[in-house]
């Protein structure tokens, strides 16, 4: 039986990842070296943002959607992701009340969270990103009220703001979807 038959499509993607790095000239020491944070870009409304690489467990095309009646908003319905019911959230929606429209590039990032996981619907995906010790020098404090609670900075040279899904989905009202 082969070592990558009884792991999920994401850590046979993460391991075939590691493999193909291992081969690449000089990038090994590059990626581990010290000061280096990987993350996930993405756009939700007009804002760019960056979250870990370990806070997102995947990305996903945005599925049929069964409405749950009675909730906030921004709960846009549950999903069946493999045979789980996962809810969806329009990330946009939750933090500036500003509706995602659905298009081609959509999608929705997969975060973990106690008792599950949840589905932040996305404007798109900019694939990952590398933050070094330099940028984080650089960066800049969260300005928006609205995102203060979730963003402790700004880096690069977009200004991709660092979000903490880990604090978005402890927050109070995240977590309180009735409407």
């Amino acid at each position: 039986m082969s070592q990558t038959a009884s792991l999920l499509p994401f850590e046979i993607l993460a391991h075939y990842e590691r493999l193909s790095l291992a081969h690449a000239s000089g990038t090994p020491e590059k990626l581990e070296a010290p000061g280096l944070w990987r993350g996930i870009g993405y756009r939700a409304g007009s804002r760019l943002f960056v979250s870990g690489i370990d806070e997102i467990s995947e990305l996903l095309a945005v599925p049929s959607l069964t409405p749950v009646p009675g909730t906030q908003p921004w709960l846009l319905g549950v999903a069946n992701v493999r045979g789980n019911l996962v809810p969806v959230i329009d990330l946009a929606r939750f933090l500036f009340g500003e509706r995602t429209q659905s298009t081609e590039r959509t999608r929705l990032l997969v975060v973990r969270q106690g008792g599950g996981s949840v589905a932040l619907m996305v404007d798109e995906v900019f694939g990952q990103r590398t933050v070094d010790a330099e940028q984080r020098r650089h960066s800049e404090l969260e300005d928006d009220p609205r995102l203060t609670r979730f963003v402790d900075d700004r880096v690069g040279e977009q200004r991709l703001a660092v979000f903490s899904m880990g604090k978005l989905v402890r927050a109070p009202d995240f977590r309180q979807a009735a409407a």
